[in-house]
């Protein structure tokens, strides 16, 4: 990923984060809304969801348009499928690599001992050599 888009997915994902924005997009991909209805759902202040939406129009998530004297927000489509692509090629890279571990776990067990051996501490002499409550003297 290039510079521009990782502080693409950081604004994305920033703004995703917070409860009450996921909640605003799940709204406004519904249906346009003013945010003044939006507001009207939440137990905060207009100002309060009046950011939210800000935040949510700056990472690209929603888009804002004038109707008379009402603030209307809708939600952005392909901008929520870029965040679905993103976190699809995160899942893509953390199964390849728990895919990989898997593979060195097995060759691990087949390969090796079960851990009885020199230096494991069991059945050596490391287990007769720790210090005993009993064999101390005073």
């Amino acid at each position: 990923m290039t510079e521009r888009d990782e502080d693409r997915a950081d604004a994305l994902f920033h703004a995703l984060s917070d409860r009450t924005r996921r909640d605003i997009m799940r709204r406004v991909l519904a249906g346009e809304h003013s945010v003044s209805t939006l507001a009207a759902n939440y137990d905060m202040s207009f100002a309060a969801v009046q950011k939210h939406v800000a935040v949510l129009h700056r990472a690209g998530l929603l888009t804002k348009r004038r109707r008379g004297r009402e603030q209307l927000a809708g939600g952005d489509v392909r901008a929520v499928r870029s965040v679905a692509s993103m976190l699809t090629e995160l899942e893509h890279i953390w199964r390849g690599r728990i895919a990989r571990i898997d593979e060195l776990v097995a060759t691990d067990n087949t390969g090796s001992d079960t851990g009885s051996g020199p230096g494991s501490g069991v059945g050596s002499d490391a287990a007769l050599n720790r210090p005993d409550s009993d064999n101390q003297k005073d």
